[in-house]
């Protein structure tokens, strides 16, 4: 069983996210909170394992509350709602370690699989803002000429290149497995040897690198 908080501070919209969570057998809601400091309480009486975040509340904001929570309960996992774009607020949140963004116009099924996806231990970004945090992320940090070769990179395999090209496709690692041929559980592997010897935090990370050093281009 998935258990997951609800944060944010329009009652209805919480509402909303509850009834379409309660019809799935395997995710039960176990709280709400209006605001970050509310949130905070709940995730450490209630540890649930995803953490469904509105990023702007009054008070202590979605930000500082990921961050928090990030740092102080590894067992809980973030997963920010928004109705806005990747915006500063958003990368801000992606930065103080959520797993994953999406859009609150989301739709039932891909806001499911995107929590079962985040208690999985795996991130998400909503596909269609894929190319948008890309593009953001290497505009602010373009590619020096040369840095295709960068040494970081020859310290992967052949086998985890190829999982870094499509974790950057924005793939899940079940997804990765079926392109790849592989079992889930070896591209669970590779992706939990890649990120230390690259020197990164989470697959966000991974993705910008892979696109900063030219290893993958932008569609």
């Amino acid at each position: 069983m998935i258990n997951v908080l609800l944060v944010d501070d329009q009652p209805l919209l919480r509402m909303g996210f509850r009834l379409v969570l309660e019809t799935q057998p395997d995710i039960a809601v176990v709280g709400e909170a209006g605001d970050g400091a509310e949130a905070l309480a709940q995730v450490t009486s209630l540890g649930p394992d995803v953490v469904l975040m509105d990023v702007r509340m009054p008070g202590m904001d979605g930000i500082e509350a990921t961050e928090r929570i990030t740092r102080d309960h590894a067992g809980s996992r973030v997963l920010i709602l928004t109705t806005f774009d990747l915006d500063e607020y958003a990368f801000a949140a992606l930065h103080a370690g959520a797993a994953g963004f999406l859009l609150k116009n989301v739709q039932p099924a891909e806001l499911i699989a995107g929590i079962r996806t985040v208690a999985a231990g795996d991130g998400v970004v909503a596909p269609r803002l894929t190319r948008v945090l890309i593009e953001t992320f290497t505009r602010r940090n373009p590619a020096r000429p040369g840095s295709a070769d960068d040494p970081r990179l020859d310290l992967l395999t052949d086998r985890e290149r190829e999982v870094l090209i499509e974790m950057a496709k924005g793939l899940s690692n079940a997804e990765i497995a079926t392109e790849l041929g592989l079992s889930e559980a070896t591209v669970k592997t590779h992706v939990s040897r890649i990120l230390p010897k690259l020197g990164l935090r989470d697959r966000v990370q991974a993705v910008v690198l892979a696109y900063q050093t030219g290893l993958l281009r932008p569609p």
